[in-house]
C-alpha cells in the first residue's frame, strides 16, 4: 500500500496558522501541538522552521507589524506630482478605503494584538509602533494638503478612531442611509481642505 505524500511545510504556512489561531482564539490558543494536528504535521516539522514557540510567536509579531506598515504606507505614499486636488482624493480614497473594507479576521486579528499587548511588554512595542505608523502617514496626507501639524494630527487621529470604531461596530441598523453617513463622517475628517 502506498503512503500519502508528506505534507511539506515552509515557515510562512506555520506563521499564517499561528495568526489564524490568535484570530479565533487569542495568544493562548497559539501552540505547537495544536497547530501541527491543524496543519496535518507533526511536531518536528515545526522544530524545522522555529526553535521554540516564542521564536514563533516573534515571527507572528514581525508578520503582522510589516503587513500592517506596508499597507498603510502603499495607500498614502504621497506622489510628489500630485496636484491638491488630487492629494485631497487621495484623503477622501483612503477613508473610504479603511471604512468600508470588513475584514472580519483582519480586526479579529488587530483586537488579539492588541489583547496580547496588554499582558506581554515586546507586543506592546510593536503595537506601538505600527500605531505610530498609520498615524504618521495619515498626518503627512493632511500636512500635504497644507494643514498646520496640530490640526495635520487631531484629523489623523479622528481618522484612525474612526476606522477602527466602524469596523467594530454593526452600524447600519443606526442609520437608514449609511452611505450618507459614511460620506458625511468622510466630509467631516476631511472637510475644508482647499484645492
Amino acid at each position: 500500500m502506498e503512503k500519502p505524500p508528506r505534507v511539506q511545510l515552509d515557515r510562512s504556512a506555520w506563521i499564517q496558522a499561528a495568526l489564524d489561531t490568535l484570530a479565533n482564539e487569542g495568544v493562548t490558543g497559539v501552540r505547537v501541538e495544536v497547530l501541527s494536528k491543524r496543519l496535518g504535521v507533526t511536531k518536528g516539522s515545526f522544530y524545522w522552521h522555529f526553535k521554540d514557540r516564542q521564536d514563533l510567536l516573534s515571527a507572528v509579531l514581525d508578520t503582522w507589524k510589516e503587513g500592517r506598515i506596508q499597507d498603510i504606507v502603499k495607500q498614502t505614499h504621497p506622489d510628489p506630482s500630485a496636484s491638491p486636488t488630487q492629494k485631497i482624493a487621495q484623503i477622501h480614497r483612503v477613508i473610504d478605503i479603511y471604512s468600508t473594507s470588513r475584514n472580519r479576521k483582519g480586526i479579529l486579528i488587530e483586537l488579539a494584538m492588541r489583547e496580547w499587548a496588554r499582558r506581554d511588554n515586546a507586543t506592546a512595542a510593536i503595537v506601538e509602533e505600527v500605531d505610530a505608523w498609520r498615524l504618521r502617514c495619515a498626518r503627512e496626507m493632511f500636512l500635504g494638503c497644507g494643514l498646520p501639524m496640530h490640526e495635520a494630527s487631531t484629523r489623523s487621529m479622528l481618522l484612525y478612531a474612526y476606522v477602527f470604531g466602524v469596523s467594530m461596530m454593526i452600524y447600519d441598523r443606526f442609520d437608514a442611509d449609511v452611505p450618507r453617513l459614511k460620506d458625511d463622517i468622510r466630509d467631516m475628517i476631511a472637510g475644508g481642505l482647499s484645492t
